[in-house]
This record gives structure tokens, C-alpha cells and sequence, in this order.
């Protein structure tokens, strides 16, 4: 596991850094971070489409069509010929790493978290302006993307993971440490 790790990050950083290298140099930092976003959810959307980009009996021009058509037209051309040469050297079981971490980078660069963020229903827009005001609040970044699950064992309330930080205020959260406080006063 340790090994695939360390290839892993041997093929994400470069293609991650050659693309923000090249939105960078372009002036589409900004651009290529929405359509990488769409393309990200795309690809995580679609177990088939995942299997069908990482199979090595696919043969490279089936996969850029399929890429091109999953992208749509609205993909910037630079873009479109970066996701063709990664096919092009074989690396497309990497692709939703690399665009991962490109979007890492676009993150740092806008001074922009991540919040994961677990609820029992989907949040409506209140709901996700709170907890992106309440991340400001704890990491002091200039903005929150959220990224939203959903988890019926919560019972109620929500779990915000911002990196390494974790706020659980879901109401499965709550009792588990109620729970704990009454093995300790019980001992």
C-alpha cells in the first residue's frame, strides 16, 4: 500500500504542478479550477467512467472521446490537451488524484478551505452560508468550499472536517460522548 502511495504521489505532484504551472502562465487559474471542479464530480460520479479511463484494454483515442464528451465544449482547449496527454502517457488511473491536487494548489492560492462537511439531509443554502461563515471563522480563510455527504447514522446535526480538524455537532456524536462520560463516572 505504502509503495502505491509513494508512486502515486510520484505522478499526481508533477501533473498536478505542470497544470497549475500552465493555468498560471495563462491567466486561467480561476477558469480551469471551476472546470476541473465539474470534471472532478464527473469522474467521482461514475464508478464505470473511473474503470473505463483506467483500463489498460481501452484503447487511447475511445478514451479521449469519452473524455471530451464527459467535458463537454465549454472545456478550455489548454485543459482538453492536458486531459489528452494524460491519457496519451498512460496515467489515467491517476487523473482524479491529479485533479484533486490541482485543486489543492488553486485552494492555497485563493487563500480557500475545503470543509467536508456529513449531515443527515441535504443543507439547504442557509444552512450551508452558516457553516461556511462558522469555517471562516475557525480557520480565518478568505473563503469555504464546501463539499457535502450524507449519513443517516448522524440522527441529527452535522460533522465539519476542515484538513485535520473535526467539529462534530451531530446529534450521533453528542450521545457517543455522553456515553463515555458515564463510563468514566461509572468507574
Amino acid at each position: 500500500m505504502r509503495e502505491n502511495t509513494l508512486m502515486s504521489a510520484e505522478v499526481v505532484e508533477p501533473y498536478a504542478e505542470a497544470l497549475m504551472s500552465l493555468a498560471d502562465s495563462q491567466n486561467l487559474v480561476e477558469r480551469f479550477g471551476n472546470e476541473a471542479k465539474e470534471l472532478l464530480s464527473a469522474l467521482k460520479g461514475s464508478q464505470e467512467l473511473q474503470q473505463f479511463l483506467a483500463s489498460p484494454v481501452i484503447k487511447i483515442e475511445d478514451k479521449k472521446a469519452v473524455l471530451k464528451q464527459v467535458a463537454g465544449e465549454g472545456l478550455h482547449h489548454y485543459l482538453l490537451n492536458f486531459l489528452q496527454l494524460v491519457i496519451d502517457k498512460k496515467r489515467t488511473a491517476f487523473l482524479t488524484s491529479i485533479l484533486e491536487q490541482f485543486l489543492a494548489r488553486v485552494r492555497e492560492r485563493t487563500s480557500t478551505v475545503l470543509a467536508q462537511v456529513t449531515s443527515v439531509t441535504e443543507l439547504n443554502q442557509q444552512q450551508r452560508d452558516r457553516v461556511k461563515e462558522q469555517v471562516k471563522a475557525m480557520t480565518n480563510a478568505r473563503d469555504v468550499e464546501l463539499e457535502t455527504s450524507l449519513d443517516p447514522d448522524l440522527i441529527g446535526g452535522v460533522v465539519i472536517k476542515v484538513g485535520s480538524q473535526v467539529l462534530d455537532a451531530s446529534l450521533k456524536g453528542q450521545l457517543r460522548r455522553i456515553g463515555l462520560s458515564l463510563e468514566v463516572t461509572a468507574s
